[in-house]
C-alpha cells in the first residue's frame, strides 16, 4: 500500500493502532500498555497482511523518543550520581555483558551450528538491555529516583559506552572473522585494532569533556535567557532543540550514540534552575515518541519464526530472561549490595532492545549475520519486553521466597546500600522529615519564610521564578517546577517528607495532590485554605482540610491541636466544626490580636496577605515563646483528663488511621523553640 505522505501516514497508523491495542492490553488483558504497542507494531508491519506503515521511517521517529527519554533522565542525574555508582556499575556492566556474550556464543555455536563470528555477534546482541524499557519500567513503579534505580541507570550508561566501542570495532572484527581478505586480518589484528579502540575512547572522552567544561556553562545560561522571554513555546522549542541537536551532533562528530549524547545534554542542563521545568515540558514529547519506539520494534518482528524455529527462540529467550538476570544478580550480591538491589537490577536487565537491533543489523550488513539471526534477536526482544513487567511483579515474591528459605538471603536483605537519599542540587543533603509547602507564589513565599525562621526543615515548591529567587537568596531549599508533575515531587524528596501543605483548594491543588500521591502514597496532606473549593467531592486518603489558622495549630502546637481535636473531628469540612471548636478558634484569634505585630509597623514590602499574615503571627507567637504559653491555660483549650471519655483500643486505631497528622502532633513537641524577639521578648 503506497502513501503519498509517508510521514503523516506512518504517524497516523502508528498512533492509532498503539491507542487501540494499548487500550485493549490495559483494559481487557490486564497487561502493560507497552505490550499493546508491540502488538500494534506487529499489526502494522510488513509481515502481517493488511495496512502497514513505513518501518524505516517509524524507526527514525522512535530514535527521537530515545533522545528525549535519555535527556529527561540526564536532567535528574549528575556526574556525582554516576560517580557514586561507579564501583558497581562499571564492573557489573562489563562482566554481565561478557557473561551474556559467552552464553549466547556457546549456545549459537554448539546448538545452532553457527560459526564463531556469527555466534559472538549473537551473544553481544543478547547482552545489551534496552534503555527505553528500563526507564519506563522504573518510572512506572516509582523506582527511578531510588538508589536501585540509579544503579540500574548507571549500569545502562556503562553498557551504552561499551556498545559504542563494539559498534566501531565491528568492521575490523568482520575483516578478521570473514575469510578471503588476506593481509587485512593480520594488519587489523595488531596495531590497527588497538588504534581503532584508542580513537573511539578518545572521541567519547572528548565529547564528555566538552559537555562538562563548555556545555554546563553555555546551555544553562542560554536556557535562562530563553526562559526570561516568558514564552512557553520558545522554552519548549529550546528543550527540544538541545535534546535532539546535541544527540545528533554527538553521533555525527564524535561517533557516540544518540542516547549517550542526549543523556549528557540533560546532565549539563541540570545545572540550571529551570531544569525541572525543562523536564516537565519534555514529558509529553517523550511519551509520544517512546510509543513509536515500541511500535517500530513490533514492525521488525517476523512472527513466522515462532512456528519454524520455536526451540531456537526459547533458547534465546532463556539466555535473556535467566542467563543475564542470574549473572547480574550474582554480581550485585558479590559486591555486597542489599538483596532488593540485586533483584531489581536483575529484573531490569532481563530484556533487550534498541542497541541489540543496531548491533545485529550492522553485523548483517557486514556479513556476520543472516536474516534468521536477525529474526531471532527481534523475537527475543519482543518476548522479553512483553514479559519484563511480570519480573517486576514477581520481585517482592522472589525476595520473600529467598529470605524464608536461606540464611544468606536474610543477611543480604539486612544490608544497607552505600547511598539511599536522592541527591538534588537545591535540596540539602540527607533531607528527611521535612515539611513540603506549595501554593500560590506569594502565599508559599510568606509561609516558607515563616517556617524557616522557626527552624522547621522545609522545601518550597513554586512555579514562579521571582519567588524561587527570593527564597533561594534567603537560603531556603526551593524547587522551581510544576507542582502537578511527578518529577517535581521526586526532586523535593517527597517520599522522605513528614507533611505536604497545600495553600490552595482549587482545581490546580487537586491535580497537585494527585501527583504527590503517585510519588508518596501514604504522605499526610494538609489543605490550608479559606474554603474547600472542589475538595468535598475529592476522595483522598490522609488528607486534612483546615482553615489557615487551624493548620498552624495542627502543625506547630501539640496542646492546641489536642484542644481542637476535642472540639471536633479535623476531617470535617471547613465551616462545619462543632461549637467548641468555633469558640477555641475565637479564643486563638483574640490571642493573635494581642500578640501580633501591628501591620502599620511593618514596612509595606513586607506586608503579607491576610490569611498568611494570620498564620505567620500565630507561628511567631507559638514557636517564639515555646510551649510555656500553651501550658498556662490548659483548661481553656482542652478538656480535663478526668472528663475524657473512655475510648476502646479499636476506636483509637480507627482514629489514628483517619487522622494522618497524629504523628505530626507528637513530633511537633520536638521542634526547638526559638528565642523570643521583639514584643515577645521577656
Amino acid at each position: 500500500m503506497e502513501h503519498s505522505l509517508p510521514l503523516i501516514s506512518t504517524l497516523v497508523i502508528a498512533f492509532s493502532l498503539a491507542l487501540v491495542f494499548g487500550f485493549i492490553a490495559e483494559r481487557f488483558l490486564k497487561a502493560p500498555a507497552l505490550v499493546g504497542y508491540l502488538l500494534a507494531g506487529i499489526a502494522a508491519g510488513k509481515y502481517t497482511p493488511g495496512v502497514f506503515a513505513d518501518a524505516a521511517l517509524a524507526n527514525q521517529l522512535s530514535e527521537i523518543g530515545v533522545m528525549l527519554l535519555m535527556f529527561g533522565v540526564g536532567l535528574h542525574f549528575s556526574m556525582k550520581d554516576l560517580w557514586s555508582v561507579k564501583s558497581i556499575a562499571v564492573p557489573g556492566a562489563v562482566l554481565q555483558m561478557a557473561i551474556a556474550t559467552l552464553l549466547g556464543a556457546l549456545c549459537a555455536h554448539w546448538f545452532f551450528d553457527r560459526s564463531w563470528g556469527e555466534a559472538i555477534v549473537l551473544g553481544i546482541s543478547l547482552s545489551c538491555a534496552s534503555t527505553v524499557v528500563l526507564l519506563k519500567a522504573l518510572d512506572v513503579r516509582g523506582k527511578l529516583a531510588s538508589s536501585d534505580g540509579r544503579i540500574a541507570v548507571g549500569w545502562l550508561v556503562v553498557e551504552d559506552l561499551a556498545t559504542v566501542i563494539i559498534l566501531v570495532l565491528l568492521p575490523p572484527f568482520a575483516s578478521i572473522m570473514i575469510p578471503g581478505e588476506p593481509g587485512t586480518s593480520a594488519r587489523l589484528a595488531g596495531s590497527g585494532l588497538a588504534f581503532v579502540i584508542l580513537k573511539t575512547l578518545l572521541n567519547a572522552a572528548l565529547f564528555v569533556a566538552i559537555m562538562l567544561v563548555i556545555g554546563r556553562r553555555v546551555l544553562p545560561w542560554a536556557m535562562g535567557q530563553v526562559a526570561r522571554t516568558g514564552s512557553r513555546e520558545l522554552f519548549t522549542l529550546f528543550v527540544l532543540a538541545v535534546a535532539v541537536g546535541v544527540a545528533y551532533g554527538a553521533a555525527e562528530i564524535f561517533h557516540v550514540s544518540f542516547a549517550l549524547g542526549s543523556f549528557f545534554a540533560g546532565m549539563v542542563m541540570r545545572e540550571s534552575r529551570f531544569a525541572h521545568r525543562a523536564a516537565t515540558e519534555s514529558i509529553p514529547l517523550q511519551d509520544a515518541f517512546a510509543v513509536l519506539f515500541f511500535v517500530a520494534v513490533g514492525m521488525l518482528f517476523d512472527w513466522h519464526i515462532l512456528i519454524t524455529s520455536p526451540f531456537e527462540v526459547l533458547a534465546v529467550l532463556f539466555i535473556i530472561l535467566f542467563g543475564k538476570s542470574l549473572a547480574a544478580f550474582l554480581l550485585v550480591h558479590t559486591l555486597r549490595y542489599p538483596l532488593h538491589t540485586a533483584i531489581i537490577v536483575a529484573v531490569s536487565l532481563s530484556q533487550i532492545g534498541e542497541f541489540s537491533f543496531i548491533l545485529i543489523g550492522q553485523a548483517a550488513g557486514l556479513g556476520l549475520a543472516d536474516q534468521h539471526l536477525v529474526n531471532l534477536v527481534v523475537a527475543g526482544a519482543i518476548l522479553s519486553i512483553a514479559l519484563n513487567p511480570i519480573g517486576f511483579w514477581l520481585e517482592p515474591r522472589i525476595s520473600k521466597a529467598l529470605t524464608s528459605r536461606w540464611s544468606w538471603a536474610r543477611k543480604a536483605a539486612m544490608r544497607e546500600a552505600p547511598f539511599e537519599a536522592l541527591p538534588a542540587e537545591t535540596v540539602p543533603e540527607k533531607l528527611s522529615g521535612q515539611v513540603v509547602v506549595t501554593g500560590p507564589a506569594n502565599l508559599t513565599e510568606c509561609f516558607a519564610l515563616q517556617l524557616d525562621q522557626a527552624s522547621v526543615p522545609l522545601v518550597a515548591v513554586v512555579d514562579d521564578e521571582a519567588a524561587a529567587e527570593t527564597l533561594a537568596a534567603k537560603g531556603i531549599a526551593v524547587i522551581l517546577g510544576d507542582p502537578s508533575k511527578d518529577d517535581t515531587w521526586v526532586s523535593a524528596h517527597l517520599h522522605q517528607a513528614r507533611l505536604l501543605v497545600l495553600l490552595d483548594s482549587s482545581v490546580d491543588a487537586f491535580h497537585t495532590a494527585e501527583a504527590a500521591r503517585r510519588v508518596a502514597p501514604e504522605l499526610p496532606i494538609v489543605v490550608a485554605a479559606e474554603s474547600r473549593g472542589i475538595w468535598p467531592e475529592a476522595d483522598f486518603e490522609h488528607v486534612t482540610y483546615l482553615s489557615t489558622i487551624d493548620a498552624a495549630a495542627r502543625l506547630f502546637s501539640a496542646q492546641t491541636a489536642s484542644a481542637l481535636k476535642a472540639g471536633a473531628s479535623i476531617g470535617e469540612p471547613i465551616g462545619t466544626h462543632a461549637e467548641e471548636t468555633r469558640q477555641e478558634e475565637s479564643m486563638m484569634d483574640e490571642e493573635l490580636r494581642e500578640e501580633a505585630v501591628p501591620q502599620d509597623e511593618v514596612p509595606h514590602a513586607e506586608k503579607k496577605p491576610r490569611p498568611v499574615r494570620k498564620l505567620a503571627n500565630f507561628l511567631k507567637a507559638k514557636l517564639g515563646q515555646g510551649e510555656s504559653k500553651s501550658e498556662t491555660k490548659p483548661a481553656e483549650s482542652a478538656p480535663k483528663p478526668d472528663a475524657a471519655p473512655v475510648v476502646p483500643e479499636e476506636a483509637k486505631a480507627d482514629e489514628a488511621r483517619e487522622d494522618p497528622l497524629a504523628g505530626t502532633e507528637a513530633s511537633s513537641d520536638a521542634l526547638p523553640p526559638q528565642a523570643p524577639t521583639g514584643k515577645n521578648a521577656p
